[in-house]
């Protein structure tokens, strides 16, 4: 038997909970230490930026599973702030380190357009977010938003350019996500996706 939890309540979806007001904190905080970093043309800014970034990530999801207020709602606004803050980032240091704009702009591709296609499509399922996809198809789920596979997406890529400065691995690395997100993509297609019921007619 399913788990309720992990299906969305719509009397409790809302935009002002705990967890979206520390979403748009970390949002606007990373995005102007990334252009403080970028007006400076200081990599440490932008590092700095990333991690207040990959930490108020990972505070606003936990909030919102400790204080109960996973919201649809919350979900779609977390992603959005996602890719700002990782457009912010990324563009910021291929602008200060030019030889990384190829493995850069593979990846934003990647991240941009077909991640986040992939992650709005549990709005078409009840379920809180791409986090509980599993009740729809788990292999879809470990692919893209377990643990092991969001780590993969969000932070190796980061890590290894900033840790190697191989352009060359990072542009291997963001050719592999491509892959692997556009052979989640084919499943997903292939499951297909909910149109909702059309509302009943009201008398005018």
């Amino acid at each position: 038997m399913p788990d309720r939890s992990t299906y969305a309540d719509p009397s409790a979806e809302r935009f002002w909970t705990g967890a979206t007001v520390i979403t748009l904190i970390r949002t606007v905080a990373a995005l102007v230490l990334c252009l403080i970093g970028v007006g400076r043309e200081e990599l440490t800014w932008l590092v700095v930026g990333l991690g207040v970034y990959w930490a108020g990530d990972s505070l606003d999801g936990a909030w919102a599973r400790w204080f109960d207020c996973e919201t649809r709602i919350g979900a779609v606004v977390d992603m959005l702030c996602d890719r700002l803050n990782c457009a912010a980032f990324y563009l910021g240091f291929a602008a200060l380190q030019h030889e990384m704009l190829l493995p850069v702009s593979v990846y934003l591709f990647e991240f941009l357009v077909i991640d986040f296609f992939l992650s709005l499509a549990f709005l078409a399922w009840p379920i809180r977010s791409p986090n509980y996809f599993y009740e729809v198809d788990r292999r879809i789920y470990l692919w893209n938003w377990s643990k092991p596979a969001k780590a993969v997406n969000s932070s190796l890529f980061a890590v290894l350019l900033l840790v190697t400065g191989w352009w060359w691995l990072g542009l291997a690395i963001a050719i592999g996500l491509v892959v692997f997100k556009c052979i989640s993509l084919r499943w997903l297609l292939q499951l297909g996706l909910p149109v909702p019921a059309r509302l009943p007619q009201t008398a005018g």
